[in-house]
């Protein structure tokens, strides 16, 4: 306890921050254990699944109903309201997936080997809405289902990366050595992020610029923008809910021969 009105040393003031940083990965050490960590994520899930609804039937609702018809494409653009937050959370999920991997391979944690397990059929899975919802657009405005062009051709080879992914985790028994593996393999392939990115700079490709994420202001109407923004969160969440689902499923399956989840199996019969 410090004496009232005496100022601390610089030594007391040393020791206090570092019990305060004790503190903390303490904390992080509690929440990083399955245990832990499977009842803070049945906590969060059904508040996680609540807001993915509100958001995608509000984003849906937006997007059919009350955003304008384009003046060049008609009504046939309404798909970029799936097509355009698909492939974001494609990209997103593959970024999500190498950094788990990349702590998991550094600090050795459990749950980020899970979590990167978990995200590849969640990216894969919306890695294909992308390219079929893609090929959907492209057939009236490009004559053609499918084209060689950069942005496609790359978003295709970010959906095989997902499924080697899942094919090199599935092909080793030990799920410890299944997880580094597949880690090296997802730290490989982030590099197509920035091609599939920046495909539209780079190449003369059939794939419309940028017209979000453009330095400056977006050249889509706000009426179209905002509904194009609430499906992207919708998806956020829905992926964040899903992986976390998925986790906790592991989770069981993973600590089945400890005594709590002995004890929890017990409770719930």
């Amino acid at each position: 306890m410090r004496e009232r009105g005496k100022t601390p040393s610089p030594l007391a003031l040393s020791r206090e921050g570092e019990l305060v940083k004790i503190y903390i990965l303490i904390d992080m050490h509690k929440y990083a254990s399955p245990k832990f960590f499977y009842t803070l994520a049945g906590q969060l899930t059904p508040w996680m699944a609540a807001l993915t609804a509100l958001l995608l039937v509000a984003g849906l609702y937006f997007g059919l109903f009350i955003a304008p018809a384009d003046y060049q494409q008609g009504e046939s653009y309404r798909i970029i309201f799936i097509h355009v937050p698909a492939a974001w959370m494609s990209m997103f999920i593959y970024v999500c997936m190498a950094g788990a991997g990349a702590i998991a391979l550094v600090w050795n944690v459990k749950l980020f080997e899970m979590f990167a397990g978990n995200c590849a059929p969640v990216g894969a899975s919306f890695t294909f809405l992308a390219l079929v919802t893609g090929s959907l657009w492209g057939k009236p405005m490009w004559g053609a289902w499918w084209a060689w062009d950069a942005r496609l051709t790359s978003e295709l080879i970010l959906f095989f990366l997902y499924m080697g992914y899942m094919a090199l985790e599935a092909s080793i028994d030990d799920p410890r050595r299944a997880a580094r593996a597949s880690a090296i393999l997802a730290l490989v392939g982030v590099v197509n992020i920035p091609v599939i990115h920046f495909s539209v700079e780079w190449w003369n490709t059939l794939h419309q610029p940028a017209s979000v994420s453009k330095i400056g202001t977006p050249s889509i109407h706000p009426s179209m923008l905002a509904p194009l923004l609430l499906m992207s969160l919708g998806f956020t969440f829905y992926f964040f809910t899903v992986a976390l689902m998925r986790m906790r499923n592991e989770i069981l399956e993973r600590e089945r021969h400890t005594t709590w989840v002995a004890q929890l199996l017990e409770s719930r019969s």
